[in-house]
């Protein structure tokens, strides 16, 4: 009994910061007796959970591995040629080790706090050149969820561009990618406009299309001159997306050289595994003047404070936590980990061993057609890149599939019995010979027999323009360069393997070692999404035991794992409560009601769903106002769909009246949608679904531990009731969910799932008691932070016994009228301190938002709260005239090394102020890359490339 209770507390205890007398002392300090005492003042009793989980008890890391390994033994190591965007690939190992593997770049935050983020802004500011110069257009973001999300990104932004107040037509070639044309389509339900799908060749333009969607090279591989369907489309006042392969582009002449006014795409190819869907990098270019309506995050080169070229994320005005409803996209949606890899692919390669991949598939392709022709077969798309549309001689297809299962090669099938077959970079001579057996009923060919047809690619449109011309693609070629480039922008990044990340509402906790090494587990991260269900057993259990455990967790009946954001699972949730209504014949139920405290991707979610937003006012405590909502409520009674409320509040308090604004919402017949980014307050204690809500979005690239990587990879699967179960999300290719479901809302029917293992191993690993004992110690940890600090700074907002939830909002707008210091000073004086900031000015103007985490320990605590009390002090010196107003330790933050270092010091304050202002930072100094950067400078003289090598030194 004692041994196995050893085991089952062990990882438990290595995940939670705070060992058990810790915590009784922690709880003590705050008043309380025990942890489960404050615990009981917290929570408000009507929420308390009506029955513990039932996960079981927590275990040890090796049996959960070994578990799990069992688990991903049953899907089959099949070779997949399936294509439609998903291709076997390589990946360097130092970019495997370097990069996915450590935590140094996969702990890191999305980088708001750009002087401590320098690393991996160059990384995407490289993954942004790398598409620009390959699809010919001239401006790219810096990543998208994935290529199907990122060809309905481009039709919202057509629709926007063109500003027109009717809804409009977007045509779709039927040549894409039937995941592409799906999620088109979904996007499109939401928005009430029409997608019409045909055959680009015959399509004529009516007055109210807007936009059109063309795949290059055609979801069956054949490649077409679109140039003079761009012609067409823009004398009609049409523009035009071309989904495309960036591989292909080495090769084939880019979309912005034909006439395209995007180009979108995955960069899954560039070095970054299949995963059974994800996740990839996405990428999204168009014409600079449309550089505004652009989806997604923007890097862009600016200068510091001593006039040092710097990066930063560029245009933010357009994102959903500054424009709400206005914002151009629901913008928390980046893959910024892999797109740090498929960049770090270009750079590892250079121009010249892109080009040489790109060349040998399409000479595998050209021995293969060859082979397949000599055996009678016919082939349909006479120029290609990758992919052959194979059309088999009569009598032979039921051989060649029996053939095909027997050699474990999956091919794609299309519905008149041809055949796709993509290469890749895997392929060899070898597999020719094999696929050519496959084929060969009665015949022989030999691979080698036909290498004078492995040409190289002289299509009608072959590729003369240059690539990735830039020094950084020509210079890191041996792996001790590479591994050192790599490592130099490692130590110009602040991640979780230096310093706490305590930023509210978005739970950057302990991502374990034991959690991630699954996923590079090849017989997890090399399945293709579209092999038969039989082929992956393995992650249909995985599925299973995930979504049981989910269930329980949230008391909702089903779960839905497709969407691959969090934000991108508030937008299905929303669309689930809008195909509910439809289904009851209340289409005109499209009034969403959310809080003026609520995160920016609320209102951006709901305007996506096609709903008109009501703000509901919060009182002087910050809870949910409800004399305003229930008046708000009645006046839309006929419209209302729904409510968005997140739980416990973006305050950082649970509210008491939350089940009362459940009822409210629900008399007038509407719906609540619980935005489950606080869900690590609530796992264990109490339930969305049993509070009242209909449908919940689950972080679980936050609470349940898959990690930020900079600003994705993320996974926002949804709960919903048992009325809504039948509404979740379907795909075209891989039959998930019923048939009164929405359409896809990503490109694989179970999102990122390569990720999924992450969550199953940390709830495994933690059992029931595990997980509840985390939550307990998140709102342990913030209510001893909010205690030591409130005689220091006033605690915002509190719950109705006086105590916070999970995080807590700390109010520095007093400082600026008695030492003119701003919320931004603090952030950037807490990189002196190797500190990255909490999350700045949200949801409250000059305020702090502190979130802990139960994964931080007390010393790190104390460390943090010594920090802020240090700042404090330093603001004192301001007001009482010691420090001067203009120029001080907080203004001129954050000080480098070449500053402080440098032979000329002007500041009226010491070198060793600026830059060891604690014992501790004297011994363990992170150094801020760069000194304070200048946003404005940075968007009035936009640059999202990377510049000449002669513009860095003109400015160093």
């Amino acid at each position: 009994m004692l041994l196995s209770k050893i085991r089952t507390i062990q990882f438990a205890r290595r995940h939670i910061g705070p060992n058990p007398a810790t915590q009784t002392e922690m709880a003590k300090s705050l008043g309380f007796q025990s942890l489960n005492e404050l615990i009981a003042a917290v929570i408000p009793p009507s929420i308390r959970i009506t029955r513990p989980l039932a996960i079981g008890e927590g275990r040890e890391e090796h049996d959960v591995l070994g578990e799990l390994k069992t688990m991903a033994a049953k899907n089959l190591p099949c070779r997949s040629l399936i294509g439609m965007g998903y291709y076997g690939m390589i990946t360097p190992p130092v970019i495997l080790r370097n990069i996915l593997e450590n935590p140094g770049w996969y702990t890191a935050y999305t980088p708001y706090q750009a002087e401590i983020a320098q690393g991996r802004l160059e990384a995407l500011l490289n993954f942004q050149t790398m598409v620009i110069d390959l699809t010919g257009m001239e401006i790219a973001n810096a990543s998208l969820l994935d290529e199907a999300t990122a060809a309905a990104e481009a039709m919202a932004m057509f629709h926007a561009i063109k500003g027109s107040r009717e809804k409009g037509t977007f045509f779709v070639s039927s040549s894409c990618h039937p995941q592409n044309i799906e999620v088109v389509k979904t996007r499109a339900w939401a928005q009430g406009l029409k997608v019409v799908v045909g055959d680009h060749a015959t399509f004529k333009f009516s007055g109210d299309v807007f936009g059109a969607l063309l795949q290059y090279p055609a979801t069956d591989g054949a490649v077409e001159d679109h140039e003079s369907f761009c012609t067409k489309a823009h004398e009609a006042g049409v523009l035009v997306a071309v989904a495309t392969d960036l591989l292909s582009l080495a090769l084939l002449k880019p979309p912005g050289e034909f006439g395209a006014d995007a180009a979108v795409g995955s960069t899954q190819r560039f070095g970054v595994s299949p995963g059974y869907g994800g996740p990839h990098a996405a990428f999204f270019a168009t014409r600079d003047e449309y550089k505004r309506h652009m989806p997604g995050r923007l890097i862009g080169v600016s200068v510091d404070s001593t006039g040092a070229t710097a990066l930063r994320m560029a245009l933010q005005t357009r994102e959903q936590h500054i424009r709400r409803e206005k914002a151009t996209s629901n913008i928390c949606t980046a893959q910024v980990l892999l797109a740090v890899m498929a960049g770090m692919y270009a750079v590892y390669h250079g121009p010249v061993g892109i080009r040489t991949i790109a060349e040998r598939i399409h000479a595998l392709a050209g021995i293969l057609a060859a082979g397949t022709r000599k055996l009678g077969h016919s082939i349909g798309n006479p120029d290609f890149f990758d992919t052959l549309h194979i059309f088999p001689r009569p009598g032979t297809t039921s051989a060649i599939h029996f053939a095909a299962a027997a050699a474990k090669l999956n091919f794609r099938h299309f519905q008149d019995g041809s055949i796709g077959l993509s290469l890749d970079e895997l392929t060899d001579l070898e597999e020719i010979d094999s696929i050519l057996k496959v084929f060969a009923a009665g015949k022989t060919v030999a691979a080698d027999s036909l290498l004078h047809e492995g040409n190289e690619y002289n299509g009608i449109l072959k590729r003369t323009s240059l690539y990735l011309q830039h020094p950084v693609f020509n210079r890191y070629h041996s792996e001790t360069e590479m591994l050192r480039y790599m490592h130099s922008l490692e130590m110009r990044d602040l991640a979780l393997n230096v310093s706490m990340i305590p930023l509210g509402s978005c739970t950057m906790k302990l991502n374990a070692t034991s959690e991630m090494l699954p996923v590079t587990w090849e017989n997890l991260a090399g399945i293709h999404p579209f092999v038969p269900k039989e082929q992956a057993a393995g992650y249909s259990q995985m599925f299973g035991q995930l979504e049981k455990w989910l269930k329980d967790i949230t008391g909702f009946a089903a779960i839905s794992l497709q969407p691959n954001a969090g934000a991108q699972g508030e937008f299905t949730g929303l669309l689930v409560i809008r195909a509910f209504h439809a289904s009851r014949g209340q289409t005109n139920r499209t009034v969403c009601l959310i809080p003026s405290s609520a995160h920016g991707t609320n209102p951006a979610s709901a305007v996506m769903a096609g709903m008109d937003v009501v703000v509901v006012q919060c009182d002087e405590a910050g809870n949910i106002d409800i004399g305003d909502l229930t008046a708000k409520a009645r006046q839309n009674a006929d419209r209302l769909a729904a409510l968005m409320v997140t739980y416990p509040s973006t305050h950082g308090v649970f509210e008491e009246s939350i089940k009362e604004i459940c009822e409210i919402v629900h008399r007038f017949g509407g719906q609540v949608y619980m935005d489950g980014a606080n869900m690590n307050a609530q796992v264990g204690l109490c339930r969305p679904a049993e509070i009242g809500a209909d449908v919940c979005h689950l972080n679980l690239h936050k609470t349940f531990c898959i990690p930020h990587g900079g600003g994705g990879p993320g996974a926002g699967p949804i709960g919903v009731a048992s009325h809504l179960a039948g509404f979740l999300p379907t795909h075209p290719v891989i039959s998930v969910n019923g048939d009164k479901g929405i359409g896809p809302v990503a490109a694989a029917p179970w999102g990122s799932a390569g990720i999924l293992a992450i969550s199953w191993a940390y709830i495994a690993l933690m059992g029931s008691d595990g997980l509840t004992e985390a939550t307990k110690v998140a709102i342990l940890n913030a209510n001893y932070m909010a205690e030591r600090l409130k005689d220091h700074f006033p605690i915002l907002y509190r719950g109705a016994r006086g105590h916070v939830a999970h995080e807590f909002i700390v109010d520095l707008r007093p400082f600026k009228g008695t030492a003119e210091v701003e919320a931004e000073d603090v952030a950037k004086r807490l990189m002196d301190y190797g500190f990255h900031a909490p999350t700045v000015s949200f949801p409250v103007a000059g305020t702090l938002m502190i979130e802990p985490t139960e994964s931080e320990s007390k010393e790190e605590l104390d460390r943090f709260c010594d920090a802020l009390i240090s700042i404090r002090e330093e603001i004192r010196e301001i007001e009482e005239g010691k420090a001067d107003r203009h120029s001080n330790v907080l203004k001129n933050a954050p000080h480098t090394a070449v500053m402080v270092a440098g032979d000329s010091w002007t500041m009226p304050y010491a070198r060793e102020k600026a830059a060891f202002p604690t014992p501790y930072v004297r011994s363990h100094k992170f150094w801020p890359a760069v000194g304070r950067i200048n946003n404005v400078y940075g968007d009035r003289n936009l640059v999202c490339a990377c510049p000449p090598v002669e513009d860095y030194a003109e400015k160093s």
